[in-house]
């Protein structure tokens, strides 16, 4: 019987290997430290292969996920500030897309540019991350942001999908409150852009209709676009109904902003080849909800040569 028993993980780990059933994220990660100097490179390249280690070979849900199901994503890390012997400082940018269906096309579904990050780091430490109380704010950082891709990688797919990640990720920033004050990104009081607000505007009832436009605009409208580009562009101009719903009702919103920092690119595209009508609804709304693109938007209707699919 104890035999039996010991074979019982050795039998599930070659299952998994033979089904192809793996972690949940294919995340890349990079760490720049260029403008640090006096300090072993040494060092940032161990902290690029245990960030690696930590971020891909982690399991984040209860979920089986085949190798090709991988969330694509990435991390990009710039150190400029050596504080102390083993703190740092810089900016994290965190990006994730997800394959249209029945296409090459992928979209940027995440795009964050996070400037509060601030770690202490020393080579050959052990990199974990504790639920419920985690103490180590590099470990809390990337847990909330891998919780943060799958969170808005499962709304994609279904109505409100992601929100037992984006609990997860409110519960990081909740045990964090109590980081020394020179940990930013994790206080309301600190931003209106920051770690805090993210979560906060994503689970907040008031902002519904954001998440009801990431289905909508994922789902209903680029994985239909395979099959037929004018109902799924049409799908599309109404997500963005639900944008300007939510822009409406309160203009300075972190995830709003969030929303066009990765997708202002492609509506210019998807829009471009549109009819002139259908073209200036969403024109309309683009430039209300995102003044500072406004002048890209006026390529739509000049007609872009770019094809998203």
């Amino acid at each position: 019987m104890k035999k039996m028993k010991k074979l019982i993980p050795i039998l599930v780990f070659l299952f998994l290997l033979k089904t192809g059933y793996t972690q949940e994220l294919r995340c890349n990660i990079s760490v720049n430290a260029n403008k640090i100097t006096g300090v072993n490179k040494n060092i940032f390249r161990s902290m690029q292969m245990d960030l690696y280690d930590f971020m891909n070979n982690r399991k984040w849900t209860n979920h089986s996920f085949k190798t090709n199901e991988r969330i694509e994503c990435s991390i990009n890390i710039q150190l400029d500030k050596q504080i102390s012997g083993d703190e740092y400082s810089g900016i994290i940018t965190v990006q994730s897309k997800r394959s249209a269906f029945d296409s090459s096309y992928k979209t940027t579904v995440l795009n964050i540019r996070d400037e509060y990050f601030r770690i202490n780091y020393q080579e050959f430490q052990t990199i974990e991350f504790i639920e419920n109380g985690n103490k180590d704010n590099l470990t809390s950082t990337l847990a909330y942001y891998a919780y943060i891709i799958l969170g808005f990688d499962y709304d994609t797919y279904e109505l409100n999908g992601g929100t037992e990640y984006f609990e997860k990720a409110r519960q990081i920033v909740n045990d964090s409150q109590n980081y020394p004050v020179t940990t930013k990104g994790w206080k309301a009081f600190e931003s209106d852009y920051n770690r805090y607000w993210i979560v906060e505007n994503i689970l907040n009832s008031s902002y519904s209709s954001f998440r009801e436009c990431i289905y909508m605009y994922h789902r209903k409208g680029l994985d239909t676009m395979a099959e037929s580009v004018e109902s799924g562009r049409a799908e599309i101009a109404e997500a963005l109904r639900l944008i300007q719903k939510v822009f409406r009702a309160r203009s300075r919103l972190y995830i709003t902003q969030l929303f066009f920092d990765s997708k202002s690119n492609e509506l210019v595209s998807i829009f471009s080849n549109s009819y002139p009508d259908e073209q200036n609804r969403v024109v309309q709304i683009l430039s209300e909800c995102d003044p500072t693109n406004a002048n890209k938007y006026g390529r739509i209707k000049k007609g872009s040569e770019l094809n998203p699919m």
